[in-house]
Formats: structure tokens, sequence, C-alpha cells
């Protein structure tokens, strides 16, 4: 395909993260496709303006993509860098993720002001986070914590713990990755402690589903394997109508040609907390997959 785009607009939030994210991709973009110019539109989304409430009180994770898509939709942008973890997983049907980059760290990690691990941190430690998917696992594992909750961007979340408003954060591996930040981590948490939210630690490029110039700039960069487990992670959260209202969580993992895909789910007080799990030839592309993960998801509902 010969390609007549000149320009090309790249819709990402302003935080520090998405902007870090955001230009990595760029970069590997333009390294490609040398003649194009690329520019940021930053979007401030109203997941980033209300912070002064947990997501669950606003309406979700959506609220961190809304925006972001209108300016997809009105022509403003020609594509979208998203952390897929914010992405419900239904999206309009005039919009599509098809490239989805190779994976980060997926897991979450805690980090400490004292620099003692989960197992050793004293009893009634206060450690923070916004997250109802971390809040419940962590008291499934550790009743003896106080979980406090937080918003902000990564540095807000370190500040409050280094200033001593709380004893430890609870954060994504990927996020401290991206931004340089990964010896800030005092353990990375296994997925049997702490099982990962829905395509954490991977980025989600959208775009119109009828664009197929950006679709052909974009299919290079797509990540085949990453593809396949985030998408079966999302077939879950899809089967159990899952947001962030929901204390849910699904960590697929290739092992040789089989697909283990593990997944959790609570009420959204945190009760009844249940996790299933399968393990099955590894599909052969992300709509099976995601046919896998609504038969778990459907399990777990």
């Amino acid at each position: 395909m010969t390609a007549t785009k000149s320009r090309v607009v790249v819709a990402t939030r302003k935080s520090a993260l998405a902007l870090a994210q955001s230009r990595a991709f760029i970069a590997r973009l333009a390294a490609r496709h040398p003649h194009i110019t690329f520019e940021e539109l930053l979007v401030m989304t109203t997941g980033d303006v209300v912070q002064d409430r947990a997501l669950s009180e606003i309406g979700g994770k959506g609220l961190f993509v809304k925006e972001i898509e209108e300016a997809l939709l009105d022509g403003r942008a020609d594509l979208a860098i998203h952390s897929l973890k914010d992405v419900p997983p239904q999206l309009l049907p005039s919009l599509s993720i098809d490239c989805i980059p190779e994976r980060e760290d997926p897991r979450d990690v805690l980090v400490t002001r004292s620099g003692q691990p989960l197992a050793e941190l004293p009893p009634g430690s206060r450690v923070g986070t916004g997250s109802l998917r971390r809040r419940v696992q962590l008291l499934a594992h550790r009743p003896d914590l106080e979980v406090v909750a937080i918003r902000g961007n990564v540095d807000t979340r370190l500040r409050k713990c280094e200033t001593g408003e709380v004893d430890a954060v609870l954060l994504a591996r990927a996020g401290l990755n991206r931004l340089g930040l990964g010896a800030r981590a005092t353990e990375s948490l296994a997925p049997e402690v702490m099982l990962p939210a829905v395509g954490q630690g991977a980025l989600g490029i959208e775009q119109r589903a009828d664009d197929r110039e950006i679709s052909a700039l974009l299919a290079p960069l797509s990540h085949s394997e990453t593809k396949i487990l985030v998408s079966a992670e999302r077939g879950v959260m899809l089967a159990i109508n899952g947001n962030c209202t929901t204390p849910v969580a699904a960590f697929g993992l290739r092992q040789g040609d089989l697909l283990r895909l593990r997944a959790f789910l609570a009420e959204p007080d945190g009760s009844r907390p249940r996790s299933a799990e399968t393990t099955v030839p590894f599909p052969a592309d992300a709509d099976a997959a995601v046919e896998i993960g609504q038969r778990l998801g459907a399990e777990l509902r």
C-alpha cells in the first residue's frame, strides 16, 4: 500500500506515564516511517480531572478514554495510545484496537517506605491503592493490613509513601519501568498473590476502524502473542461485564503450546471472592482467545 499521509496526529493523556509510553511508541513508528510527521494531541480526560473520588464512584475506567475516543471520532486524531487496562472491553463499532505492541512486565509491585516486603510489613501498616482489585486481593492475603484509598499519578502515589501518609503503595511494574523508576519497587508480587488487571502492561493503539492507511502503518508493530494473551483476558472482562466498580483480574500466560488463563472476581463490596483457571491449546488468533476468556468469565459470573 502506498502511504499518502504526511502527518499523523496521536492522541494521548497528559500524565507523565501516558506521555512516556506514547513517545516511546511514536519513536518506533517514526523510525519506520521517516516521511511522516507525528504530532501529539494532549487530551485531559474526566478520569484525570476528578482526582478526589474513587473511579468506582465516577463511572469507572472508561473515563480515561472517553475524551480521547471523541478526538478520533471527530477527526482531530488519527490514532490514540492507551494503557489497555484502562480500555473497556466493548469498543464503539466505528473504532478498533488491532495493534497491541509487545507487553511490558504485567505484575503489580509493592513499594514500601521501610524497604520491607509484603510478608514482613507489620500488622496495621497502611497500604495505599485506588484499585478495588488490589484492595480485595491484598486483604485476602494480609487481612491485618489497612488499605487506604489514594488516587493520582505514579509520582503522587510514591510521594504519599515517602512522606508517611501511607506505609506502602501498590503500583503496576510496567508503569514504573516506563518512567525509568523500576528500581523504586520493593517487591514484585507473584500472580498467585496479586493477579494483574486485565491487559496490565500492554498498550492498545486505537484507530477509526475504516482507516486502512493507519492500519497498515500500525500492523508491523503489533505483537501476535501479546495480542492473543490480552484478548483472552479481555474476554473474561467481557463475559462478566466488568468495569472499575468490579474487583476483577485476569492473566494469560503462554506455556509452550498451551495458554494458561487465570481469573479472579469478587462483588463490588469485596465479598464472595472466587477464582478460576483454564489451560488450553494456545489459540490461533485473538478472536479464538476472546472466546476462551468468555467461557472462563462465565464460570466466575
